[in-house]
C-alpha cells in the first residue's frame, strides 16, 4: 500500500513562498508520475503539477511560473516549490501518483495578511 507524507505548509503572506514536500513509500516511486493536487473550501479538488519519471514537469495555468514540482528519486520525495503566493492559492496540498490512489492527509496552506 502506498503511503503519502506532505508537509511544509502553513501561514504567509501575499508575495511569500512556501516549500512543500511529500514521501512517499510503498510504490517503485522512481517509476512513477507524481502530482501536487489542492482542494480550497467548497470547491473541487484540483491538479496544479504533475513531474513524470523522467523530470518532465506540467503545471495548470493558475501556478504556471510561480510553482516549481521537483522530486528526488533517492529520497523518495516529491517537492513543490510556491512562489508569488496569491490568496486563492489558500487550500490544503495533497500529493498523490497518477492516477491517483489513496489520499494522505495533505498540508493546509494559508495566504493572508
Amino acid at each position: 500500500q502506498v503511503n503519502l507524507v506532505e508537509s511544509g505548509g502553513g501561514l504567509v503572506q501575499p508575495g511569500g513562498s512556501l516549500r512543500l514536500s511529500c514521501v512517499v513509500s510503498g510504490s517503485f516511486f522512481s517509476v512513477e508520475t507524481m502530482g501536487w493536487y489542492r482542494q480550497a473550501p467548497g470547491k473541487q479538488r484540483e491538479r496544479v503539477a504533475y513531474i513524470a519519471s523522467g523530470g518532465a514537469a506540467f503545471y495548470a495555468d493558475s501556478v504556471k511560473g510561480r510553482f516549481t514540482i521537483s522530486r528526488d528519486n533517492t529520497k523518495n520525495t516529491v517537492y513543490l516549490q510556491m512562489n508569488s503566493l496569491k490568496p486563492e492559492d489558500t487550500a490544503v496540498y495533497y500529493c498523490n501518483l497518477i492516477p491517483a490512489g489513496s489520499w494522505g492527509q495533505g498540508t493546509q496552506v494559508t495566504v493572508s495578511s
